[in-house]
């Protein structure tokens, strides 16, 4: 009879911490080790898998492609890790969170992140509202929000913990849009949405012409209005849909757009079911497609 081979998943802990982290030190410190200490487990974990996970410089640490490989799988091994252990420690949690986001996001990326919750503490009720940011924010201020993920500007007044980072995107159903109008049609949701603001902004700044051809707060009616021909729209890169056509910038001239930006807020005093889902969103959309700083 053959054994078969294990990992130790603090192993994978420590590699997976090395690359989010962006290198031994800041690992070290997020783990609570010494940075030697990670050294050794990362030096461990390739003499058990038989490769190099990174190559090392003087400045920085990269992954090699059997790195890139690896860390997928070693993220969902922790995963179903720490919803096993989740679930035999709190079997019992239980309670009502009511979380807030934006549509866009809520349709695409959330509803794997609240499923795998939902698995590790079958009795939290989970309660989604799905509206623009600015709605978010009102209805967190008046309480009736326990977690919210907001759209913000860098750095920008609305607080809270940046979860989320994606590029931003020119989209339309067809690029002869862009080229049969003076003033380029723009398919927008109400002020003060973000992505509208990186539009007419970059706009600006670019000189080129625009006007307000369709304004509506559904995502599903922008997406029917550009579906239709009556303009372009800007959305996450992950998030357009198959049907529209993703616009090159330096083909058309449209100017680049800064990337999108989530971040997550919290009242300040939550449930032990809040406090969990909170704390799963932060470490869940950490292994997303978000861009460093």
């Amino acid at each position: 009879m053959t054994l078969v081979a294990t990992i130790d998943p603090e192993l994978l802990r420590a590699f997976v911490a090395v690359v989010e982290s962006g290198g031994f030190s800041h690992a070290a410190e997020r783990l609570l080790r010494g940075q030697s200490a990670v050294s050794l487990q990362i030096k461990r974990l390739e003499d058990r898998l038989g490769v190099r996970l990174f190559d090392r410089n003087p400045r920085r640490v990269v992954l090699t492609t059997d790195g890139e490989l690896i860390l997928d799988h070693a993220r969902r091994i922790l995963s179903l890790n720490d919803e096993l252990i989740a679930r035999l420690r709190e079997p019992e949690l239980s309670g009502l969170v009511r979380l807030g986001a934006p549509e866009d996001f809520a349709t695409s990326h959330l509803p794997n992140v609240l499923a795998r919750f939902s698995r590790s503490h079958p009795k939290v009720a989970l309660e989604v509202t799905c509206e623009l940011t600015l709605e978010l924010l009102e209805h967190f201020q008046a309480g009736a929000l326990d977690l919210a993920l907001v759209k913000r500007e860098p750095m920008g007044h609305v607080g809270g913990i940046k979860v989320w980072r994606e590029p931003l995107v020119w989209v339309a159903s067809n690029r002869a849009i862009t080229e049969t109008a003076d003033a380029l049609p723009l398919v927008v949701s109400p002020r003060p949405c973000v992505y509208r603001k990186r539009a007419t902004d970059a706009l600006d700044l670019h000189g080129r012409a625009w006007r307000i051809a369709y304004t509506c707060g559904s995502l599903t009616g922008n997406h029917a209005a550009v579906r239709a021909g009556l303009g372009v729209t800007v959305l996450p890169k992950a998030m357009v849909p198959a049907d529209l056509t993703v616009l090159n910038d330096e083909m058309i001239g449209l100017p680049p757009l800064a990337d999108t930006e989530i971040a997550l807020i919290a009242a300040s005093k939550l449930s032990a079911p809040a406090e969990r889902l909170r704390d799963y969103i932060i470490r869940e959309l950490e292994h997303g497609t978000q861009l460093p700083d």
